[in-house]
């Protein structure tokens, strides 16, 4: 039975919520990333060139950006206990069978199914985070679900080495596809929605309700049926202000991408670094992205807090951020590991504290429409994740790494710019385009 308003002190079962949502991007990453660990062993084993490898890089990609949208609409429908847990266990089975491949194409396959399932749970994150949290408190919430990616890969990705070191990569793929099937069960066990929740208080909810918090109309309760509607679809992508953001999602995630898949291999075959150090010095990178993220989200809010702008505190911590991004392009001119790792640090900083970048989905898109401008913002940004491999695989097939790091770097450059002149003043254009929504409505 729900604690009554009686209560003098509100209860905290979101903080209890986005624990389990943060594990589940631990999890999420875990087996989007492991191919990073397992690339060079894996293409030495399957015989693959630096063009194939890239093409498994991104395989994942294709399916994960493309089913975005899908993934979004189907976040607006479904709840995110079952939804979650459904994908948590199909992508772990993918992970899985992949220790059990030994060939291009049936990796390739399995690695286009991981991306497939695990293409709703960031449309999912941002409604769970958009029913169970107030406004106020939204960037830092977003701010420690995603800290999620950084954190597990800055800790794991030593073990994930000291792993494939002892039972080879094909061992890499059944350990991380065997943990991810646990947690899917004890996701389904412990995640419930602010109205099904038996340990939240009225306090709470009329807490996160007054502060903005969209549980009142919850998903999976049949008030979302217009979702489906093509007018939608045109409503999300006809927004200047989410153009800039989606711009700047692709812009964060090239940067992102570039250390989920190509980062190990770059320091052990063009660096020649040895390959357990090289898991030991890979973490350094996403424990600065944490920081930077962390340092972003709780800024941005504090600065709401304040009564400044969103322009203001939205918006700048995440331009300053891109620009840092750029820094990668120092590893170029740096022969010793420390500089190299120096920069790659300093760049994937930046890139944490622009991966505040969800905000702007609640913030920016039609109030019924969040799952489905969720899953097109995704779906923009990770088309990196399909580019920015293959791109990189061509350009360094010759054994120079510069070009892609060139590449890398210009994209921070450009998301930095779409933030500054395509965004450009939140309020009114906020306002701008909710009177053009009022006329797509009505005509």
């Amino acid at each position: 039975m729900k604690q009554t308003s009686s209560s003098s002190k509100r209860t905290r079962v979101r903080y209890s919520m986005l624990a389990l949502v943060f594990i589940n991007v631990v999890i999420n990453y875990l087996d989007r990333s492991n191919i990073s660990v397992a690339g060079a062993a894996l293409g030495k084993d399957l015989e693959l060139s630096p063009v194939q490898l890239g093409l498994i890089f991104s395989a994942f990609g294709w399916t994960y950006a493309f089913l975005q949208i899908p993934g979004g609409l189907v976040a607006d429908r479904f709840g995110p206990r079952i939804l979650y847990g459904f994908c948590l266990v199909t992508w772990s089975l993918a992970t899985l069978f992949q220790g059990f491949v030994s060939s291009f194409a049936g990796l390739f396959a399995l690695r286009l199914a991981t991306g497939a399932f695990e293409a709703p749970s960031y449309p999912i994150n941002n409604r769970i985070v958009t029913s169970w949290f107030p406004q106020q408190e939204r960037a830092s919430a977003i701010a420690m679900y995603v800290s999620g990616q950084f954190i597990g890969l800055a800790f794991l990705t030593p073990i994930l080495m000291t792993i494939q070191y002892h039972f080879g990569w094909k061992g890499l793929f059944v350990i991380t596809g065997l943990v991810g099937l646990v947690w899917g069960v004890v996701w389904y066990i412990l995640y419930r929605d602010p109205l099904d929740s038996k340990n939240v208080n009225e306090a709470e909810l009329n807490y996160i309700e007054e502060g903005g918090g969209h549980f009142r109309n919850e998903i999976g309760r049949g008030s979302q049926a217009s979702v489906w509607q093509w007018s939608n679809l045109k409503q999300v992508f006809s927004r200047r202000t989410l153009w800039g953001v989606y711009i700047g999602q692709f812009a964060v995630n090239a940067t992102l991408w570039f250390f989920l898949t190509w980062f190990p291999t770059y320091l052990v075959q063009y660096r020649g670094l040895d390959f357990i150090k090289s898991g030991y010095l890979a973490s350094v990178p996403f424990l600065a992205a944490c920081a930077g993220l962390l340092l972003s989200g709780f800024v941005s809010d504090y600065l709401v807090q304040k009564g400044r702008s969103a322009g203001m505190a939205r918006k700048v911590p995440i331009i300053i951020g891109l620009l840092i991004s750029v820094s990668i392009v120092g590893a170029n001119y740096s022969n010793d590991t420390a500089s190299i790792i120096f920069f790659m640090a300093l760049s994937f900083f930046g890139a944490g504290m622009a991966l505040i970048s969800w905000i702007f989905v609640s913030l920016l898109s039609p109030k019924h429409l969040i799952g489905l401008t969720g899953g097109v913002f995704n779906f923009m940004g990770n088309l990196a994740s399909i580019v920015v491999p293959i791109a990189i695989g061509f350009l360094a097939q010759d054994g120079d790494f510069k070009p892609a790091l060139l590449f890398i770097g210009a994209l921070g450059l450009v998301g930095a710019c779409s933030y500054i002149f395509l965004v450009g003043d939140i309020d009114k254009g906020r306002a701008s385009e909710e009177k053009k929504d009022v006329v797509l409505e009505t005509a």
